[in-house]
């Protein structure tokens, strides 16, 4: 009853009973009051009315002041919500607004909601959103909201630029001191773009990709619907894309490109033994992504191909000429994903690349027409050839030679014609390990072919068979093998070729001269063709011309000149191991290299048509060129 009674009291609405109760009690109390004759003023509160409650405590004015700085009024609270709503606004009146909170219009009827929003800054104003556009999307799938990292605080912060040392480069004057946050963020991207350019690589993935995903048939033709398997190659283009320019579109621009290196009317010079006058020129531009595992010179034209595991094959115009605005440009580039490429080379006679990676496949790619074609088996030698990753050309461009799978027992190299890229024939030797390494004839009439005991077999494409084997004096696991010069000799079943050389995992090289080996094989081949039998050509075990032992690492790379006055050998793995051998004295040359010259760890060696420049590629992606003087 208390609290119901209570209640009806705030409301206005006083019980009769308790009414005349509380009446009795304030009569009574009067007279009393008067003996004292105290007023009200004195006491310090006004009489009651009838419907309120009864102050029975008296304030002084100490008391009245702390009451209204810790609880406030309703002067100081109406003044507190005018101050408010002038700031909120800005730039709405003030006197407007203070006399619409003195009269409480537009407070009463709001919700509790609309008497609250949310701060997003002043120097952020969002576009207005039409009717369904919400949840919209761009066409990337990207949604148009602000960014999560965007903070309108930003706007607000306010840094020192000329105060902080490692700041004062994002100056723009040297002046210019404060910014804003939002400026300040600018500039930290900006600063960070330029110390960190945007790769190849994520440059392409944010690329828009293709609705679908074509690989290269055997035939160069695209085909889809087909799911790509680990050992195809992928593509996120058409093949007209992935197709290049044509040549003479690519070289339309560059001057002096269409002549031949060679001039048919000079003279052939002749080196000296023990000095070699050699001359550095300018490097080709840029740093490849990995090491240059393959390089070499167009035939005719001033071109230079390089390749690597980044997968990717790049074709430089080589200018020697000093008023060359950029010196070795870059013509183009060939990526193809998911190929590591191992082997590259010219074709000797046409405009065709060919290309191949660690893969059951590899590449060719016309330079005319800018078609790559794809050529994914050995048909009826699956099995024997898993792997495509080194190849080699025959110098007519005839033939292209594969090597096979590796047994326990010898190894195969099968031979493809390079026109139809068709099987034609297989070269099977006896050899403990394998094959080593392999070269065709300069007369491209058969292959030279060393296994990994120590063991040469030379074999003649037209008799289809082994016609020579010799062993290589004191060889300690062979590991590269190469011909080179020009003997004279005609007729002869194993080549013309004047010089072989042969390199060891200890860094030893023999050279041999073939020149009285091809005498008793022009012997015997006559003799044969009248009925008598011979000895073989080639002796089982010959002696060496000559013995180099500058080598203390692995040989790894052995190139003759064109000329076939040259040697290169070279270890990759030790640095600077390169050496230039003098023929035929086969004396090494003491002037060059030197200790300052910067070769690294070598990964490719190649030589121009003229022989009179030199290309050297290294593991860090650098290639430098030096030209070869008489």
């Amino acid at each position: 009853m208390a609290r119901t009674k209570t209640t009806e009291r705030q409301r206005g609405q006083v019980d009769p009973i308790f009414y005349n109760d509380v009446a009795d009690k304030s009569m009574a109390m009067m007279p009393a009051m008067q003996d004292e004759s105290e007023s009200e003023e004195e006491l310090g509160y006004e009489q009651p009315d009838m419907d309120m409650d009864v102050d029975a405590g008296d304030k002084d004015a100490a008391e009245e002041e702390l009451e209204k700085l810790v609880f406030g009024d309703s002067v100081g609270f109406r003044e507190g919500l005018r101050n408010f709503a002038v700031k909120a606004a800005g730039d709405s009146d003030e006197e407007e607004d203070a006399e619409e909170l003195e009269a409480g219009a537009g407070l009463e009827g709001l919700d509790d909601a609309d008497l609250f929003f949310t701060d997003i800054g002043t120097s952020r104003v969002l576009p207005p959103v039409r009717d369904g556009e919400e949840d919209s999307e761009d066409e990337d799938g990207l949604s148009r909201r602000p960014a999560a990292w965007e903070d309108s605080d930003d706007e607000r912060m306010v840094i020192s630029l000329a105060s902080v040392p490692r700041l004062r480069k994002l100056r723009r004057t040297e002046a210019e001191d404060v910014i804003t946050g939002r400026e300040y963020t600018k500039r930290l991207r900006k600063q960070f773009e330029i110390l960190n350019p945007v790769p190849d690589w994520a440059v392409q993935a944010t690329q828009k990709p293709a609705k679908k995903k074509r690989r290269l048939t055997e035939n160069g033709d695209a085909s889809s619907g087909e799911e790509m398997s680990e050992d195809d190659m992928d593509m996120d283009m058409d093949p007209e894309e992935l197709s290049a320019d044509p040549l003479s579109k690519l070289l339309q621009n560059a001057n002096g490109l269409v002549r031949n290196q060679t001039d048919p009317n000079s003279k052939k010079r002749k080196l000296r033994p023990e000095v070699l006058d050699i001359q550095r020129l300018k490097d080709i531009p840029g740093v490849q992504p990995s090491a240059i595992t393959s390089l070499s010179f167009h035939p005719t034209f001033p071109l230079l191909l390089s390749s690597g595991p980044s997968s990717t094959l790049y074709l430089h115009h080589i200018i020697s000429s000093p008023p060359a605005e950029v010196a070795n440009p870059l013509l183009t580039s060939l990526h193809i994903k998911n190929t590591p490429l191992t082997t590259t080379a010219f074709h000797p006679t046409d405009s065709r690349i060919f290309l191949s990676a660690r893969r059951r496949y590899f590449h060719v790619w016309d330079l005319e027409s800018g078609r790559i074609q794809k050529i994914a088996r050995v048909y009826g030698h699956q099995h024997e050839q898993r792997s495509m990753e080194r190849f080699k050309l025959s110098p007519d461009g005839t033939w292209m030679a594969l090597l096979g799978s590796a047994k326990k027992g010898g190894g195969v190299v099968n031979i493809l014609d390079a026109k139809t890229l068709q099987w034609s024939a297989q070269v099977r030797i006896e050899s403990r390990g394998g094959v080593a390494d392999f070269c065709w004839w300069s007369d491209s009439r058969g292959l030279c072919v060393a296994g990994k005991n120590g063991e040469v077999s030379e074999w003649n494409l037209l008799e289809q068979r082994v016609v020579a084997r010799w062993w290589d004096e004191g060889a300690v696991g062979t590991s590269v093998l190469n011909l080179g010069g020009d003997s004279g000799q005609q007729g002869a079943i194993i080549g013309r070729d004047r010089w072989v050389a042969v390199g060891s995992s200890s860094g030893i090289v023999n050279i041999y001269d073939r020149r009285a080996w091809l005498v008793d094989a022009a012997k015997q081949a006559k003799n044969k063709a009248q009925g008598a039998n011979n000895e073989p050509p080639v002796p089982t075990h010959p002696k060496p011309t000559r013995t180099l032992d500058q080598l203390t690492t692995p040989t790894s790379h052995l190139v003759f000149s064109p000329d076939g006055q040259m040697l290169v050998m070279a270890s990759r793995w030790k640095k600077d191991a390169l050496r230039i051998v003098h023929l035929p004295s086969c004396t090494v040359f003491k002037n060059w290299p030197t200790s300052n010259t910067p070769l690294g760890r070598i990964t490719g060696v190649a030589f121009r048509g003229d022989s009179g420049m030199v290309a050297v590629a290294n593991e860090a992606g650098k290639i430098r060129l030096w030209e070869i003087r008489a």
